[in-house]
């Protein structure tokens, strides 16, 4: 499916028009093809939109001047033809002719112009009894005249002047036009102001038709231009689309997926040589897959042979250990050196047992309501000789958790066990604080010591099998090394996490969190993995807290045997 195709949440989006802008913003980020589509179109229109623009005032400009200049030879016409009229008329002191002559003349200009707008005003006073004076034709009124106009009529008898002036129409309008005047000499009588005004009513309708032409041409040429782009650009989005969801289905862990190549261009080329990438990883993944499934039926084959000899063994040792205050003290402590390794290599099995359990993908929940905060109970319970050995005390602070929430006990039971049992193996002899809360979203429990800490590079490979921070410090209550590798299994096994906060010379905090229903957990652990404080004040754990009904907080003495280390 291509990235800017339309579905029902899309199409109730452009429904809302508030919602538009971030619409917009969130497909300008998310689709190439909306982002160059809509680059594309703006250009487009920005430079169709100068030419149009360039264009209708080029033809506008030409166009005026066009009529300008026929408007001022038809004017010359005009008013050369009653002169011509004028000058060849021998009307000496005959009132009567002359009087004829100037009603020649008033019928002339009109029938010689095309125009019917003229006046005609005298700028010397003319002889009393001539009978020649001013007239209009066609309603031209004086006021349409502006004085600078007059004035270079005046001033200059040998040119034309002229002004763009607004033409009154017969229904209140107005229509753009040009008044052209010059002057007209009278023998015997003086010089006459002529003005001749052109409507140029047609010449605006006709750069109306083009302006609109233009602009027309315009838009169907963007409309042509986003066509093209969508068609080009989803000839040549596709593959990438193609490429796009193809490369997402390969990280899925569909590792047969492969792209069509059609032709031999450039795209052909891309997808011959993902497909010759995808073709490797496949490969390598699959030998990869084998190796591990060697290593693990190896390790799962190796730790069953084992525990047959490693039953005799443990019997032989035990049979020994309880006999050997009879023997002499080197072999004593020989049998018993012999009995605490043995049980440390039972349990190092037992572990590798499991590590190729989450390895083969096999391992199952046993789900049941259970009480975080009374299994964390219990499991203090189970450490106090192991905290009263190391001279520590177990603190448990427990606002909630009291709800039974779906969980693997035993699984739930061992995280814990190796997280306090780390805590007081870490812990220096200092307070051990095991904190339970929940909100509506999770239960956790977070294991607080006070000890040496780690830094930044240590606590991120604190969950590594067989790592330790200090590989020179012995291990004292019998870790494996693979303890807190396995707790984070059972953490991500229930679908919660299992987090670490760590500081040179302050302690570690460990957090567990597991979700009330199947899923990923919704917004912040209820409780914090940072702490806020360095050590609560409290009276010494071996005096119990008495609380409410809800037991939100007490303390107990510290618990019993670590099998784990931090490692």
């Amino acid at each position: 499916m291509a990235a800017t195709s339309a579905t029902p949440t899309t199409v109730a989006l452009w429904r809302d028009w508030r919602g538009w802008p971030e619409t917009i913003a969130t497909l300008w980020r998310r689709s190439l093809r909306f982002r160059i589509i809509s680059i594309t179109l703006l250009l487009t229109s920005f430079s169709i939109f100068v030419t149009s623009l360039t264009m209708s005032l080029v033809i506008q400009n030409n166009l005026f001047e066009s009529r300008r200049d026929e408007v001022l030879s038809d004017a010359r016409s005009a008013v050369g033809a009653a002169q011509r009229t004028l000058d060849s008329a021998e009307v000496s002191d005959d009132r009567s002719a002359l009087r004829a002559l100037w009603q020649d003349v008033q019928e002339s200009i009109p029938r010689v112009s095309s125009s019917s707008l003229i006046a005609v005003y005298a700028i010397d006073v003319p002889p009393v009894g001539t009978g020649v004076r001013g007239f209009t034709i066609g309603g031209l009124s004086a006021d349409l005249l502006s004085a600078g106009l007059r004035e270079r009529v005046v001033s200059l008898p040998d040119r034309q002047a002229w002004q763009s002036v607004a033409l009154p129409m017969g229904d209140g309008a107005t229509a753009p036009g040009i008044v052209v005047g010059q002057q007209l000499l009278v023998p015997e009588v003086g010089a006459f102001e002529v003005y001749i005004a052109y409507d140029l009513a047609d010449s605006e309708q006709t750069l109306q038709f083009v302006q609109s032409t233009l602009w027309a041409a315009g838009t169907i040429l963007i409309a042509i231009t986003a066509g093209i782009s969508w068609i080009v650009l989803r000839t040549v989005s596709r593959p990438i689309v193609e490429a796009a969801e193809t490369s997402a289905r390969l990280a899925s862990g569909d590792l047969e997926v492969r792209l069509p190549v059609h032709g031999e261009d450039e795209l052909a080329t891309l997808a011959r040589s993902f497909n010759a990438m995808a073709d490797s990883i496949e490969s390598q993944i699959k030998e990869l897959g084998e190796l591990s499934l060697v290593q693990q039926r190896f390790v799962s084959d190796v730790s069953h042979e084992l525990r047959t000899p490693l039953t005799t063994i443990r019997l032989a040792a035990d049979m020994l250990n309880d006999q050997r205050e009879q023997f002499d003290p080197t072999t004593n402590r020989t049998a018993e050196l012999l009995h605490t390794q043995v049980q440390r290599f039972e349990t190092l099995l037992a572990d590798l047992l499991e590590i190729s359990r989450y390895d083969a993908g096999s391992v199952q929940l046993e789900l049941e309501a259970t009480s975080l905060a009374t299994l964390a109970e219990d499991v203090i319970d189970q450490m106090l000789p192991l905290a009263e050995g190391r001279g520590s005390e177990l603190r448990l602070v427990a606002p909630g958790g009291y709800t039974p929430v779906d969980m693997d006990p035993r699984r739930v039971r061992r995280v814990l066990r190796n997280l306090i049992g780390n805590a007081i193996e870490h812990g220096e002899g200092r307070p051990v604080v095991v904190t339970v809360d929940s909100n509506q979203h999770a239960v956790a429990v977070g294991v607080r010591d006070f000890g040496l800490g780690m830094d930044p590079e240590d606590a991120q490979r604190v969950f590594d099998r067989f790592w330790r921070a200090d590989p020179s410090r012995q291990r004292t209550i019998g870790g494996t090394g693979l303890g807190l590798s396995i707790a984070l299994g059972d953490a991500r096994l229930h679908g919660g996490t299992l987090a670490v906060w760590s500081e040179i010379a302050v302690g570690t905090n460990f957090v567990l969190t597991l979700p009330r229903q199947p899923g990923d957990i919704e917004g912040p652990s209820p409780v914090a993995l940072e702490p806020e404080a360095a050590l609560p004040d409290v009276t010494p754990a071996t005096q119990p807290i008495q609380l409410t009904e809800l037991r939100e907080l007490y303390f107990i003495d510290p618990v019993s045997t670590g099998e784990e280390d931090r490692s």
